[in-house]
């Protein structure tokens, strides 16, 4: 194991003489260097802020600066600009050049008020980039002039407060590699993105680097519990058990157990804010074996919900649907026995359908009913298999976060969207084979004249009006897939199922026994059918009851809903126990 030194260091207190080596371009930085700025100006009263971290080797009395040269260059240059303002500072460190030693004494000897127009012919492109970057420092102050536009009065203030944060509140996360690293193969590796320095690796280097204080038994011990956590996070089913996060953008899964702990919010704009926090924890060597203790029960936690039936289904839900965080739920587990937490899990999902009204009253064309009746439809199908309480079928969360999901109208009787040939084609052939199921002899002539109008469609050279020939076949079929006299709603619970964007695109504005169709010919495939979605178009619901197969009627709805309320009666009565008292 080659030894890594990691600490974080405040940028006023780096020191040194750093050279960049010749396998490095040179100085490169534009747009960032304001970006910098900013970042640093809106560092907040009692909070810091952490760069992307300094690669060093140290390399007799020097260290090649391996990753890190434009941030510490453009750190350099704007302490030199303060340094206008404050004589008193002193820059700790210097930066030379392998094989361009005349940019070390540019870069010391620049003087700020003095940056030429126009540059000259023989000008360098480290002196260009280097005097571009001058020229941005200097006009980032100069904007503070103005006191109607900032709370500084003029570049002194400006100056001052961004001296004092660069000593006080900005760090550098210092890593320093074993003197016998390949500096060149390791440079290529940080920059092709294969050992990116991140929160995971970071924290990592805290309890296996050399000379830590933890003996080389019990950092085995720790590398081997590490790989076995991280393994055990690239099971699909478990990573979207704990987090909607895609994997994907985690090179490093154990770093969202690492996150969650720190209570690092996605949109963070502290980078290595997780790294600080284990940083922070870590004091003494004699409490690293602790901290990782720790890191080992909040995980050996989150495993434990995982592996419960119930508890499973009941926490599942309840990250899938942002009703609450991991972290809240693991806080409060800390003050509660098993039986008091599943309460308070149950607590928790009945106020997540607890919508200020009936549920019989959410509409499909309101969109905020519509956000509550798929969340209402996403339990219906976690507990549909809770309550079956098969260990061997669990609701399959990844199944469920890998897809776009939407509402589904269980029978259609509205033409929206059907206004090209082509969708009109699909939907006059898929039609037409629901009728010929029927063997109805009076159906012969609607049939015919799906047929007409399907080769008019086809006959580029056909100028009829197919629009409303079509209009009017439609609301005839849609007449003969519907249940007499059922003049119910569409828009309603009663008549919605959950079902993917990908697969409702080729269902919608279909009646029910043409999706019934497709969702069987679905269900042999790999596709994802949620069980209670399955269950409507296999007429489940009706049962022994049911004596049609192509509608969907009042019986069904009237099913459907029963076993929702059977299913959900749990929520309903804590939500109603609430509203009594």
């Amino acid at each position: 194991m080659s030894e890594i030194k990691l600490e974080t260091k405040l940028v006023g207190n780096i020191s040194g003489d750093f050279f960049v080596a010749d396998y490095q371009r040179g100085y490169r930085w534009k747009e960032e260097v304001e970006m910098l700025l900013n970042d640093i100006s809106e560092v907040e009263e009692g909070k810091s802020y952490c760069l992307q971290p300094i690669v060093v080797k140290q390399v007799n009395d020097k260290y090649e600066l391996i990753d890190g040269q434009q941030r510490l260059t453009t750190l350099y240059l704007i302490q030199r600009f303060t340094k206008t303002y404050r004589p008193k500072i002193q820059i700790k460190y210097s930066i030379s050049y392998e094989t361009r030693e005349n940019s070390k004494t540019f870069l010391e000897n620049l003087d700020f008020s003095q940056i030429p127009d126009e540059y000259p012919n023989n000008i360098s492109p480290d002196e260009f980039f280097i005097y571009e970057a001058a020229k941005i420092i200097r006009n980032w102050f100069e904007k503070f002039k103005d006191p109607n536009e900032s709370k500084y009065n003029d570049d002194d203030d400006a100056a001052n407060d961004i001296q004092t944060k660069l000593n006080n509140k900005v760090h550098v996360i210092w890593y320093e590699v074993d003197s016998s690293e390949n500096s060149t193969q390791l440079f290529t590796r940080l920059n092709i993105g294969k050992i990116p320095l991140t929160n995971a690796e970071l924290v990592k280097a805290l309890f296996l680097s050399r000379n830590n204080g933890i003996d080389d038994d019990k950092q085995l011990e720790i590398a081997t519990q590490w790989d076995i956590i991280e393994k055990e996070l690239r099971n699909e089913n478990f990573w979207y058990f704990i987090t909607n996060e895609k994997a994907e953008t985690y090179a490093t899964r154990i770093e969202l157990i690492f996150n969650l702990m720190s209570k690092k919010k996605k949109d963070d704009k502290e980078r290595f804010r997780t790294f600080f926090f284990f940083s922070d924890k870590i004091r003494d060597t004699e409490k690293k074996a602790d901290v990782w203790q720790e890191i080992l029960r909040y995980y050996q936690k989150i495993k434990e919900w995982y592996e419960n039936f119930e508890v499973y289904h009941k926490v599942g839900y309840l990250i899938a649907t942002q009703s609450v965080t991991l972290q809240e739920l693991l806080d409060e587990a800390k003050d509660k026995t098993k039986s008091d937490f599943q309460k308070s899990l149950d607590v928790k999902i009945a106020k997540s359908i607890d919508f200020g009204k009936d549920y019989s009253e959410l509409s499909y064309e309101n969109k905020t009913d519509c956000t509550q009746i798929e969340k209402l439809l996403l339990l219906f199908n976690v507990e549909t298999i809770r309550q079956k309480q098969d260990e061997f079928m669990r609701f399959p969360f990844e199944r469920h976060k890998k897809e776009d999901w939407s509402l589904e109208h269980i029978h259609a009787q509205h033409s929206e969207g059907l206004n090209k040939d082509e969708a009109r084609r699909k939907w006059l052939v898929d039609h037409k084979n629901s009728l010929l199921s029927f063997d109805d002899s009076s159906l012969n002539d609607l049939i015919t004249r799906m047929d007409d109008l399907i080769l008019k469609i086809d006959d580029p050279n056909d100028n009829s009006n197919k629009g409303e020939i079509f209009d009017s076949i439609f609301t005839e079929v849609i007449q003969k897939l519907s249940e007499k006299d059922n003049n119910e709603e569409i828009h309603t619970l009663d008549n919605m199922a959950l079902l993917s964007v990908r697969d409702n695109s080729t269902l919608n504005n279909s009646t029910f026994d043409v999706k019934r169709n497709k969702i069987i010919e679905m269900d042999k495939t790999i596709d994802y059918i949620p069980v209670c979605t399955r269950r409507v178009f296999l007429k489940y619901y009706t049962g022994s009851n049911n004596n049609q197969l192509h509608f969907w009627g009042k019986a069904d709805r009237a099913a459907y809903v029963a076993d929702m309320n059977r299913v959900l009666a749990p929520y309903f009565d804590i939500n109603q126990r609430k509203i009594d008292l």
